[in-house]
């Protein structure tokens, strides 16, 4: 007699033991229903790692007070072990990604999705890890049917979905051109940044010529179509600005993501057809899609007081002269909260401290009141500002595992309504999905500021 087939789970949450992935894991158990008559659609789950004692220790600090539900399977997989990954790809609908650094982790756990034809979210802002993954193992997810979306975290969901409500703001005859975001964290108590982001900025910088050299042997995406001249550059930190705060340009994954949104929409203007769609949903697809307008998009760091941006640029300096050096590397990830002026830390944040934070990300959007007069758009500074705002929780632990436990659940209720496969961006998939009423319903807000004419 033939042993059974191994259980395939709805959702197995890799990484499971780390800083980020135990809040996930919190966040996922919400959403675990065995019952019939429940409205999610995660049946079943499994949490994952290197170690199986540590991720069953997680897996009791996610479920506490409550023990921990007997059905949640523990699998053991290591990033070195590339057999262990493709046996847990093989048992798994959806693998949430939470094992970073990305460079050094998240390309095994892609690629052995890729080969399972298993839909892989992940919660890296590291651009370079993300080109490259859609570089080597598109074609290889396109083949096997396995969506792969990075970036489905805090970078860079709030960003992509906050661009695109921002931009269905400007109804035609209004044309926009830029928009800048702004994002402002705040705490009661103090603001400890994650670990994971500080070793990935890190290790981005000593890394950045293969970025270079990778975007070099692309070939070039198609840009935009976007009226009237391109913004001014402006200066590294700005006093003045519409929300009245000091704001420092910030190199971001977000800005890159958006991009890489925007080139996908240039060359699919109708956005990317389901593997087995209805037709209300491609309808409401192609009008999705025509409603939103692409912009000039750049991302920067705002506070009411000039010494936290101090602290940024003293973080970026530390990191720019030392992380090119195998010494320099190796303090800069040994004493993380020596060199970022104490905003990071190894230990991580306290529950109190995670609590007590939040966000707010303005977008600050300008144009033109009326495209039809065309003859003018080159001539004439915008003469139209629309601002809207995305808010919420800690971004790290509570913000991040909300928006990929999320993502998760549109894929598996939404499966058929998107692409077979393929590497995207999480606004080229989630754009015209359900995410952003689901987002709004477990803890984030989309609005409108103001709308008001340019002098």
């Amino acid at each position: 007699m033939a042993p059974p087939e191994p259980e395939v789970f709805d959702v197995v949450i890799f990484g499971a033991s780390g800083f980020t992935g135990k809040y996930v894991i919190r966040e996922a158990l919400k959403f675990l229903n065995s019952s019939s008559s429940s409205t999610s659609p995660l049946r079943s789950l499994a949490v994952a790692g290197r170690s199986r004692d540590r991720v069953a220790a997680a897996l009791r600090w996610a479920a506490a007070p409550a023990p921990p539900p007997e059905d949640v399977a523990i699998l053991v997989a290591d990033t070195s072990d590339p057999a262990s990954l493709a046996a847990l790809a093989s048992r798994a609908r959806v693998v949430l990604s939470c094992a970073g650094p990305f460079r050094l982790h998240g390309h095994a756990v892609a690629a052995a999705c890729a080969a399972a034809g298993a839909d892989c979210l992940d919660i890296s802002g590291e651009p370079e890890f993300m080109e490259r993954v859609e570089a080597e193992l598109h074609e290889p997810a396109a083949r096997t049917g396995s969506l792969i979306v990075s970036a489905c975290g805090f970078d860079s969901v709030p960003a992509e979905l906050g661009f695109l409500f921002h931009s269905r703001q400007w109804e035609p005859p209004s044309a926009l051109v830029s928009v800048e975001a702004y994002v402002y964290l705040q705490s009661t108590k103090r603001i400890v940044g994650n670990i994971g982001t500080y070793e990935s900025a890190v290790l981005g910088v000593a890394n950045a010529s293969q970025l270079q050299a990778l975007r070099r042997s692309r070939p070039r995406r198609p840009r935009p179509n976007i009226p009237g001249p391109p913004p001014p550059k402006g200066s590294l930190i700005e006093g003045h600005n519409p929300l009245g705060m000091w704001a420092m340009k910030l190199p971001s994954a977000d800005t890159v993501v958006v991009k890489r949104t925007l080139s996908t929409l240039t060359e699919h203007p109708e956005g990317l057809p389901g593997a087995e769609e209805t037709p209300e949903y491609a309808e409401h697809r192609k009008k999705f899609w025509s409603s939103v307008k692409p912009a000039h998009f750049g991302l920067k760091i705002a506070s009411r007081s000039l010494l936290i941006l101090v602290r940024f640029i003293i973080t970026g300096l530390f990191i720019g002269l030392l992380a090119n050096f195998s010494f320099g590397r190796s303090l800069l990830l040994k004493y993380p909260e020596f060199f970022s002026a104490g905003m990071f830390r190894r230990a991580g944040p306290t529950e109190e401290e995670v609590k007590s934070a939040s966000f707010k990300m303005w977008f600050v959007g300008h144009g033109y009141s009326n495209m039809d007069s065309s003859m003018e758009l080159g001539r004439s500074k915008p003469d139209k500002e629309v601002i809207t705002k995305v808010s919420g929780p800690e971004v790290g632990y509570i913000t991040t595992p909300i928006v990929l436990v999320q993502c998760a659940l549109v894929l598996l209720s939404q499966r058929a309504n998107l692409p077979k496969g393929g590497v995207y961006t999480p606004g080229t998939i989630f754009g015209p999905t359900d995410l952003q009423q689901r987002l709004q319903e477990n803890g984030l807000s989309f609005e409108v500021n103001t709308t008001r004419a340019m002098r």
